[in-house]
């Protein structure tokens, strides 16, 4: 039997396996359910002790599994029976800040949110702003190429990457990418590794890009609509206009009745769908003022407009007033834009045929959605059929030209999903990557790809 005797005299004092210990870092916040309990747990401080660990795994032919902060929602963390779990929330430095050129340095356990708080000081910010920035880590955000509600005008963590530090399946550590704003010598290893979840590789470090923070003041509109649909088309409307909101979000009726049940904002719950979107800039009143007047002309019954925000209240505390509901299952399709109304018609329409409710948010901006299917007990049965449910959302959005999933990562939980959006021969070229770095297939085995 395999012990952990040899990991252990390398890596004194870093290596957990006590039962409790075990079971704190085995699951993420996902709904996937671990099959059993790790090894041991490689808590790490360096880029080297991640390198031992995994030179380890690999001369054992141990599945390994990366974790940061445990906010992942789609099984990418979950730990493998007899697998090494490598904890990177303990590499929380930020390394330097580099405000002339606008760049920052952090490894990968830092929580976003300190990195957007650290760049405030020289009048910058870090703009990728994922639901669970004050608890998740850059690492996690990498992995998965996280978005947010500001990524409708800043983009997604890829955008922001300037360069890496990662540790191959061999222990191999290799830095991709550059300081500069060109670079063109040799592949694009950077964007390769953002979002590939773990499996070609460990990051370990980070170089971001930082933007100024906005200036002006901050005018936010949220407006009624009698359909979701109606809502879909002002949302059209407004991106294929002139003005870039900086945030632009949108809640069906379900999911308002449960934030107005959780935490009482003032929403009207007698429309459709709520639209809430806000502008930073001098310009922002007279954007605001655009945006509000394409929302009446796609159907809005009523629209407000406000400094600061305070109409963006109920979208922020909407995930949580979810979890507070509990007993859902959740996933984060996406659709082209112009195709957010149809979307959430086919919500409608298949919350009708199966009698269930399903809650919907979504970062309308870039046509990302949030839908959850609400069950009544946590029997095998019941989470069975909200699966089920699940994967009849997950196909309309394909059939819309969308992706099974926006954000938050393919995981475990959508694995078995991947084949409906990549042909085969797409696919195999995804498993040459995958084999080229990781050749014994220990790096995360099962998700992904």
């Amino acid at each position: 039997m395999m012990t952990t005797q040899e990991l252990t005299e390398g890596l004194q004092g870093r290596i957990l396996t006590g039962t409790d210990e075990l079971l704190r870092y085995s699951s993420d916040a996902s709904r996937a359910i671990p099959q059993g309990l790790p090894l041991a747990v490689l808590a790490a401080r360096t880029t080297q002790e991640v390198a031992a660990g995994v030179r380890w795994a690999a001369r054992n032919s141990v599945p390994v599994s990366v974790r940061g902060a445990g906010t992942g929602l789609a099984g990418g963390a979950v730990a493998y029976p007899g697998g090494l779990v490598i904890s990177l929330a303990e590499m929380d430095a930020i390394l330097s800040i580099d405000p002339g050129n606008r760049l920052i340095e952090v490894q990968a356990g830092v929580v976003t949110a300190d990195i957007d708080a650290a760049a405030a000081e020289y009048g910058l910010m870090y703009a990728p702003d994922p639901a669970s920035y004050r608890q998740s880590t850059i690492g996690g955000n990498i992995a998965t190429n996280a978005g947010g509600l500001r990524c409708v005008k800043y983009g997604v963590t890829t955008d922001s990457v300037a360069a890496l530090e990662v540790v191959l399946a061999d222990g191999e550590i290799i830095r991709t990418g550059s300081k500069t704003r060109k670079n063109v010598v040799g592949y694009d290893l950077t964007s390769l590794f953002v979002g590939s979840e773990g499996t070609l590789g460990i990051v370990t470090g980070a170089t971001l890009r930082l933007k100024p923070r906005p200036a002006g003041t901050a005018v936010t509109f949220r407006a009624t609509f009698p359909s979701a649909a109606s809502a879909g088309r002002a949302v059209t409307a407004i991106m294929n206009s002139s003005i870039v909101p900086d945030v632009l979000e949108l809640m069906d009726r379900a999911s308002v009745e449960i934030v107005e049940k959780y935490h009482p904002t003032g929403l009207s719950t007698d429309g459709a769908a709520i639209l809430v979107g806000q502008f930073i800039s001098p310009a922002s009143e007279a954007d605001a003022t655009v945006a509000s007047r394409l929302c009446k002309e796609a159907g809005a019954s009523d629209v407000d407009q406000a400094e600061g925000d305070v109409l963006l209240e109920a979208r922020r505390v909407s995930g949580k007033a979810l979890d507070a509901r509990g007993l859902r299952a959740s996933c984060d399709v996406a659709v082209p834009i112009a195709r957010l109304a149809d979307m959430f018609e086919a919500l409608e329409k298949i919350s009708a045929d199966e009698n269930v409710a399903i809650p919907t948010f979504a970062h309308a901006g870039d046509g990302n959605l949030h839908p959850s299917v609400v069950i009544e007990d946590e029997s095998a049965e019941a989470y069975a059929e909200a699966e089920r449910i699940l994967d009849l959302i997950t196909d309309q959005a394909l059939q819309l030209g969308g992706t099974i999933s926006g954000e938050h990562g393919v995981g475990s939980l959508k694995f078995a999903s991947v084949s409906k959006q990549l042909d085969p021969a797409t696919r195999a070229a995804h498993q040459r990557i995958k084999n080229a770095f990781d050749p014994h297939g220990i790096l995360t085995p099962g998700r992904g790809v």
